[in-house]
């Protein structure tokens, strides 16, 4: 019998990539975003169903889980992949903007979570995939809020790994470099002021660039797919770090963050 994934965040990017992926690989696929109506037309295919699921919203998540679970009996893996980047001097982000960022990011990821525990506790079994980011275990100028809930995410996978052992349900984490996705575009909201303006230009100018050489969405499909499919423990999987992240785990500090500094922000 066909395993169930349900993907978060699945119409544009890494979510849509990974659909498509699991589904050539046989998988049943529910492929879960706020507006179906805007579903990429790559969707349509016989392994996979578009259903509606707003994380933000308790009722929406309550639904999507039933419909999946109408159509497949079962969910087998959660993919918590829905996010978007917030970027910006901490000074020039309004309150509103962080609150709803956290709501997407982190309390969206947990209010998912928690609703797909009680189905996965009865049915013996599950796994759960959180997509973090190498930013949920460096930090960069000009995105502490985004790095903030990633950092966060992390710690939340690390602690439940333990908490649901007992239950048979493993946590995993998936942690991309630069991307070459929606992510640089839609998927990203920025705030800044004129004291920072020339220094926030530069690191705009360094992570687009970062991001045009970054991995494809199918290639973190294959690491994710990988992760789903491994039946270790094991709890981080990197999808192309790239120097960046090296040379942060290398370097002492003083001279990483000269090296930084230099590179995005003077």
């Amino acid at each position: 019998m066909a395993k169930t994934v349900l993907i978060t965040g699945a119409s544009t990017g890494i979510g849509r990539a990974t659909a498509l992926y699991f589904a050539g690989k046989g998988w049943n696929v529910a492929a879960t975003m706020r507006d179906p109506l805007k579903a990429d037309p790559a969707l349509k295919h016989p392994q996979i169903s578009v259903f509606a699921l707003d994380v933000t919203n308790e009722d929406s998540i309550a639904q999507a889980l039933t419909d999946t679970l109408e159509r497949y009996k079962k969910i087998d893996v959660l993919l918590n992949n829905a996010g978007y980047g917030l970027f910006g001097p901490v000074e020039a982000i309004s309150g509103q903007q962080i609150q709803q960022q956290f709501s997407t990011n982190l309390f969206g990821l947990i209010g998912v979570t928690q609703q797909i525990l009680p189905i996965m506790r009865g049915a013996g079994e599950g796994l759960i995939i959180n997509i973090s980011s190498i930013v949920g275990r460096m930090a960069l100028p000009y995105a502490s809020s985004y790095i903030a809930t990633k950092f966060a995410v992390e710690g939340l996978s690390e602690s439940m790994r333990y908490e649901l052992a007992p239950f048979n349900i493993r946590i995993k984490l998936v942690e991309p470099g630069s991307i070459r996705t929606e992510f640089g575009k839609g998927s990203r909201q920025t705030a800044v002021s004129d004291p920072y303006r020339a220094s926030f230009t530069k690191f705009l100018a360094v992570f687009t660039k970062s991001n045009s050489r970054g991995s494809t969405p199918e290639s973190v499909a294959q690491v994710i797919y990988r992760a789903a499919t491994d039946t270790s423990n094991r709890l981080r999987y990197l999808a192309k770090a790239g120097p960046f992240f090296w040379m942060n785990r290398i370097l002492p500090d003083s001279m990483w963050r000269r090296l930084l500094v230099k590179a995005m922000v003077k």
